[in-house]
This record gives C-alpha cells, sequence and structure tokens, in this order.
C-alpha cells in the first residue's frame, strides 16, 4: 500500500510532491513524482535533497495553569533548540480551538534525523514537561527543500503566520486503494493552495502504536486569512466527506498563532 508525503515550499511557488510507499521493516522508500519549479513561468529542477522528522508534541497543560507558568512552559520548549543538537527549528502555541482530546498546546519540533528525536525524548528538557502535563507525541519523516529558510523555517514568510496541524488514523477495514486515494486528494489540495502556503510537510507516522495515529500533516499559512480560506472553503469539505470520512477512524484537527521571532511567547 502507498503511503503518501507531501514537502511544499513557497518561494516564488515552489511545489514538489513524493509518494512514501509502507514501511516494510525499518525502511521508507520515497519515489519522486514531481521536481519541477515554477517561478515566474520558468521551470528549473529544485534540489529538495534534505531529510527531515517533524515531532509534534500535544499538551494538556493543567487546568490552573498561570499566565507566568504558561510562558515559562513555552519559553522552556523554545529554547530547546540552543540547549541541544539536531533542532532544526520549533514552533508552539497555544491551541486556539477546543478538541476532542482536550490538549491545550501544540508544539512542532524538527529534528535533522530519527536518532536526534531519542536523545531529545531522554533529556531533562522532555521530561520536565512530560512530569507536569500530560502529552502524546507524533513523528513522522519528510523531506523539503535543501536551503537554510525552508529548511531551518527562517526568514520574514515564517515569523508569523498560522500553524495548522492534522492527524488521522484509518479504519483497519480500509483499503489500501482508498487510503491512497484519500491522501492523493489532500496532496492535490495542498497544491491547488500552494500560493498561499508557506510551506507543508505530510508523511507516514513512525510512532503510530503509541499515538494512535498513522499519518500527520503540518502547514504553516501566512495569515489567519489564508488559513481560513483553506480549511473553511467547501473545495476541502468536500473533499474530507468524499474521500476520508469514510475510512477514517479517528481524525484531530489543531490550530495555533505563530508568534514573531523575538517577541515574548504569550
Amino acid at each position: 500500500m502507498a503511503r503518501h508525503l507531501v514537502a511544499l515550499s513557497r518561494k516564488g511557488v515552489r511545489l514538489r510532491i513524493f509518494a512514501l510507499l509502507a514501511p516494510t521493516s525499518e525502511d521508507l522508500s520515497i519515489i519522486v513524482h514531481d521536481s519541477l519549479e515554477y517561478i515566474d513561468g520558468q521551470s528549473d529542477l529544485v534540489n529538495y535533497g534534505r531529510k527531515i522528522v517533524e515531532h509534534i508534541i500535544l499538551l494538556r497543560a493543567k487546568p490552573n495553569i498561570s499566565d507566568a507558568e504558561e510562558k515559562d512552559m513555552l519559553d522552556y520548549l523554545y529554547t530547546s533548540q540552543y540547549q541541544m543538537r539536531g533542532i532544526l527549528a520549533v514552533s508552539l502555541g497555544r491551541i486556539e480551538d477546543p478538541n476532542t482530546e482536550n490538549f491545550t498546546h501544540a508544539v512542532l519540533m524538527r529534528f535533522q534525523q530519527k536518532d536526534d528525536i531519542a536523545k531529545f525524548h531522554s533529556s531533562p528538557y522532555y521530561y520536565k514537561i512530560l512530569d507536569e502535563h500530560g502529552s502524546v507525541s507524533v513523528d513522522f519523516e519528510s523531506e523539503v527543500e535543501d536551503d537554510i529558510i525552508p529548511l531551518f523555517r527562517r526568514g520574514e514568510d515564517f515569523n508569523y503566520g498560522v500553524e495548522f496541524m492534522l492527524l488521522i488514523s484509518f479504519l483497519e477495514s480500509a483499503s489500501g486503494d482508498s487510503v491512497e486515494d484519500a491522501l492523493a486528494s489532500l496532496q492535490r489540495f495542498i497544491s491547488q493552495c500552494s500560493s498561499f502556503i508557506v510551506q507543508a510537510t505530510l508523511g507516514c507516522c513512525l510512532n503510530h502504536m503509541d499515538s494512535g495515529y498513522s499519518h500527520a500533516a503540518v502547514i504553516r499559512f501566512p495569515s489567519f486569512d489564508d488559513f481560513k480560506i483553506f480549511r473553511e472553503g467547501m473545495e476541502y469539505k468536500d473533499m474530507w466527506a468524499s474521500t476520508f470520512q469514510p475510512i477514517v477512524e479517528k481524525s484531530l484537527e489543531l490550530h495555533f498563532t505563530v508568534d514573531p521571532v523575538g517577541n515574548q511567547l504569550m
């Protein structure tokens, strides 16, 4: 069964889509479907050569947490990128809408490789938060353009915006073809919206037995209005109702506002 992975980066408009074959034992195979970049009508090869691992942490903060404690918690996680090697980027914030699993905060950490995540899990940075607040983590491999801005999520486009996270678990009875078709439809929709997406990654979860989710996606939008166009438009709703809803066991959609670099987190 084919499992899909998307890597999208906006600069002019850059887009490349990959298909991620289901892992056999430990291996993951990536097939490149599209390697063209379109900027001002010109097409050139894009170097999407850097594999990364996206690490999502979902927190349930204590009900009585104060503003100061909340800020300390997020500061603690954000500054871990300066304390530990292997962390390429960190994005975090307070989840803005209620969700079925009562998560209050979300963190995205981008690592160079899976081994770096294992080191982070064994560090005091991780266990300090885990001890104080319940958490669930989701990891998936992706691939982004081998360039400083998209790799480290730096630059003006990444200073502001909205981070959207989509977690999916398919029914065991769902056929491989139906899962593949659903993921392909999501890929197509992401590509259609590439003009107002800063970056998108999607992949098969590495720890799906622990997290309860088999696939995850992270999409950065430059503004809340762009996020609303994507999430609340009829195209997204129709796609979800027709291809995902019949075969999804559970799903979770979360978003949070990204604060400018250098400003207070909360």
